[in-house]
């Protein structure tokens, strides 16, 4: 990823959290927080990740964002000016549960060795 995406990453994931917490209008997606945002090269395509509260909803959550991604994408059109948009995926950010997964089986390992 060549900085000129990673800029561009950072102010995405700004802009769409703007956009999501002020002008999108469905209830379900109020409530996340946008982690993440990597773009291709080409400016083709932006995989962007989120986080929400509540973990049993994420996949209706997903649904939700990535039925609001055209709307999303003018949106952003109107506010960065970029020759090329690109096409706007949301996928659940696993890094929270990865490192918590990890961290419970340091402790499982330390708990075995004090016996």
């Amino acid at each position: 990823m060549s900085l000129k995406t990673q800029k561009l990453g950072s102010l995405f994931t700004k802009e769409i959290s703007r956009i999501i917490l002020e002008e999108v209008k469905n209830p379900k997606i109020k409530f996340v927080t946008i982690t993440d945002c990597d773009i291709t090269n080409d400016l083709s395509y932006a995989k962007v990740s989120f986080l929400t509260l509540n973990r049993d909803d994420k996949e209706e959550i997903e649904k939700a964002l990535n039925s609001a991604a055209n709307f999303i994408e003018i949106s952003l059109s109107k506010c960065i000016d970029i020759r090329k948009m690109p096409q706007i995926s949301f996928h659940y950010d696993n890094s929270v549960e990865y490192g918590e997964n990890i961290e419970r089986k340091i402790k499982e390992l330390k708990d075995e060795n004090k016996m």
